[in-house]
């Protein structure tokens, strides 16, 4: 059970395809929520210039691109984020300590408050296909372990699934972030997440943030969908 006085924050996913439709959105939105979480398709798109003009609107950003590369790589790609407006950025922990490691020493190089997240176990993901492509144990005990390695090499939080979450907050330090996609409010499809849950249910079981993407985007009022996640979010403390 969460213990903070501070309710678990939503992230909005913008998971759209083009500029004009992610400035639609935020538009629409206006100062309903906080966070914006701008991923790889975006990003790849458009670059720096995209993340420097939705912080030009107030929103605080997650910039989602889940880095997996040799150290030297990583690290440079970091201290690139380090000059942007970007607050929490991701990684594999499947890259290994030495990755993890260097990405966090740069970090402390550029003295950058950028939070770094990693990433174990992709929420698409459920036993079968983890079995399949060869890995044997359980993946909970897979998630775990995965986290633990992330936090020792220095990392300041996690990407979990809503299932994850109570077995983390009993082995990971309580000052560690977990940001929980896969999050479904009620009614809401599943769509190709796996490993879902509803706003309440996440911040009940320990959820720092979670990240909505398609219930709102898809929504005839995502404001006040958004509204609604954030009024059920203010019942559950962390």
């Amino acid at each position: 059970m969460n213990t903070s006085t501070n309710p678990c924050e939503l992230i909005l996913a913008l998971d759209v395809t083009t500029r004009n439709e992610a400035m639609f959105t935020l538009d629409k939105l206006g100062k309903s929520l906080d966070w914006v979480k701008v991923g790889l398709q975006l990003f790849t798109k458009y670059g720096p210039d995209l993340i420097h003009e939705i912080d030009s609107f107030g929103y605080r950003i997650f910039l989602d691109l889940k880095l997996h590369d040799i150290p030297n790589t990583v690290a440079n790609s970091i201290e690139s984020i380090c000059a942007l407006p970007v607050e929490m950025t991701t990684l594999h922990t499947m890259g290994g300590t030495e990755m993890l490691s260097a990405a966090n020493e740069m970090r402390l190089k550029k003295k950058s408050e950028l939070k770094l997240l990693g990433v174990t176990i992709l929420t698409s993901h459920d036993q079968s296909s983890l079995t399949s492509i060869g890995f044997s144990s359980r993946l909970e005990e897979h998630s775990v372990a995965l986290a633990k390695l992330g936090v020792n090499a220095g990392l300041q939080g996690l990407i979990c699934s809503p299932l994850e979450l109570e077995s983390l907050r009993k082995e990971l330090p309580a000052d560690c972030l977990l940001v929980t996609p896969g999050i479904r409010p009620f009614g809401s499809a599943n769509n190709d997440q796996k490993r879902s849950a509803t706003p309440g249910v996440a911040a009940e079981k320990g959820a720092s943030f979670i990240v909505v993407g398609r219930p709102i985007l898809t929504a005839d009022n995502p404001k006040f969908v958004v509204e609604c996640i954030r009024e059920e979010l203010a019942h559950f403390k962390k």
